[in-house]
């Protein structure tokens, strides 16, 4: 039998790349290095730190050192990364080894920063001319084990 955390964490994971394709696809040419001030982070920048956030948790729960050795990538090499490290962070909780890190830390603290993340790129795209259409993220079709940019179609949207 699967262990209950671990299945409400995996769908927590499931449900931050539902939520994050939406503001990750289709942004217009130049959206990752766009900035709203001289000492904000650009979307780039915040989708770097998002994928540290996925690559810490993995490093945690598995009892390993984490450390980030690459410079920032381009916005689509980004992508590529965060939904990369999302696959490896969900593979991991799914199987049957040991964590090393509370679960519900890794749930207060990475993960729930990552969806903060990403409403910031999804107000980003707002304030760049190119918004996304909000969603009832109730009734949107989010499963266990999907993580990657392919996702289900919106059930409701709405302007």
């Amino acid at each position: 039998m699967n262990d209950p955390k671990r299945e409400i964490l995996r769908h927590i994971i499931a449900t931050v790349a539902y939520r994050a394709k939406k503001p990750l696809t289709d942004a217009p040419v130049g959206f990752g290095e766009f900035k709203i001030g001289d000492k904000t982070k650009s979307p780039v920048e915040i989708l770097s730190h998002m994928c540290d956030l996925f690559e810490w948790s993995l490093s945690q729960a598995k009892g390993t050192e984490f450390s980030r050795g690459s410079n920032l990538l381009t916005w689509d090499q980004e992508i590529e990364r965060f939904y990369r490290a999302l696959s490896d962070f969900d593979e991991f909780i799914a199987g049957k080894e040991s964590l090393h890190a509370p679960l519900e830390n890794l749930i207060q603290g990475p993960v729930a920063d990552s969806l903060t993340h990403v409403g910031q790129i999804a107000m980003m795209r707002r304030l760049a001319n190119s918004p996304i259409r909000g969603e009832n993220f109730f009734k949107a079709d989010i499963r266990i084990g999907r993580v990657s940019k392919e996702q289900s179609p919106p059930t409701l949207e709405f302007d």
